[in-house]
């Protein structure tokens, strides 16, 4: 049973740059830079019938590339903080696209997402860390440096790793873009 969610892809470039970020927070295990993504719709543990309702849907989505911008740093989880992120300042384009992909899972039988979509690269995943570290780990980062990407497709992709973080595996991509081919799209997963 394949663990599924859509994203967008980081570039290497970009990733490269935010990977510079890497480092100086004990308790933090750092994701590797060819893993870093932006979310879309996590779908979860799911059975072959719906992995390829769920690919076949995301099939139907035409939309046209779509400009990311990653900015500030930041922490999820307040007192107990969980990951180290770096925001993306989340535009129409990005939140349609994410709407679709979330009206189109719930056609594939899937439960509606409880969790307010806050798009993000997670660079890190933290266990044991205190607030005040990771406040005094942003402090010392200052401001990510915006970086910026034009998204020209969106994938689907596994996990079997139960603590998140990848390594992933493409298994479906979706070109963004009238008439534009992919050369890694195919008509039909296979689980």
């Amino acid at each position: 049973m394949p663990r599924l969610f859509t994203a967008l892809e980081v570039p290497a470039d970009i990733g490269a740059q935010l990977a510079i970020l890497r480092g100086g927070l004990p308790g933090a295990r750092w994701i590797d830079a060819e893993n870093y993504h932006v979310t879309l719709r996590f779908l979860g543990d799911v059975d072959d019938r719906t992995a390829n309702e769920a690919a076949h849907l995301l099939d139907g989505i035409a939309r046209e590339p779509i400009q990311i911008s990653i900015g500030e740093l930041d922490a999820f989880g307040g007192d107990r903080p969980r990951s180290i992120i770096a925001k993306v300042k989340p535009n129409p384009d990005l939140l349609e696209l994410q709407a679709e992909h979330e009206r189109n899972m719930r056609r594939a039988g899937l439960a509606p997402e409880s969790r307010k979509y806050t798009p993000h690269v997670t660079l890190a995943r933290l266990r044991d860390v205190k607030p005040r570290d990771v406040a005094d780990w942003l402090s010392t980062r200052g401001g990510a440096p915006r970086l910026d990407f034009e998204a020209k497709r969106f994938v689907l992709l596994s996990s079997r790793a139960s603590s998140g973080g990848g390594p992933y595996v493409l298994e479906e991509s979706f070109p963004l873009g009238v008439g534009e081919e992919d050369e890694d799209h195919h008509d039909e997963a296979h689980w």
